[in-house]
């Protein structure tokens, strides 16, 4: 995968590169939940038994990513520009962050 390539350059709103912790978090509560409920006294009535729904253990707006936006290849271009520019001491090594910082916002 390390040549794979974005095709939609769709990317989340966020700092944090991923919500691995808060679903591993979520899925942890969520099945605790489902086992309390199935321990419980009115095991024997099946109709009692109501799933946990998503919405009762969680928040997705508290996650770490908060909703995703297109991320079009002019913006990437001008922003790999502006941190280039930042970063290089000459032309030369301007270049090639602003190649290196592209091939990063293209990749998965």
């Amino acid at each position: 995968m390390s040549r794979s390539k974005r095709k939609t350059p769709i990317m989340g709103h966020t700092s944090c590169r991923s919500e691995k912790q808060d679903k591993k978090l979520w899925h942890k509560c969520w099945r605790s939940k489902q086992r309390m409920a199935l321990r419980s006294p009115h095991l024997l009535d099946l109709e009692a038994i109501s799933p946990i729904l998503e919405d009762e253990v969680s928040n997705v707006w508290a996650m770490g990513k908060d909703g995703k936006r297109y991320f079009a290849l002019y913006w990437q271009k001008d922003l790999a520009d502006f941190f280039a520019k930042r970063r290089s001491k000459n032309q030369s090594e301007k270049i090639k962050l602003e190649k290196r910082y592209l091939h990063q916002f293209m990749a998965k």
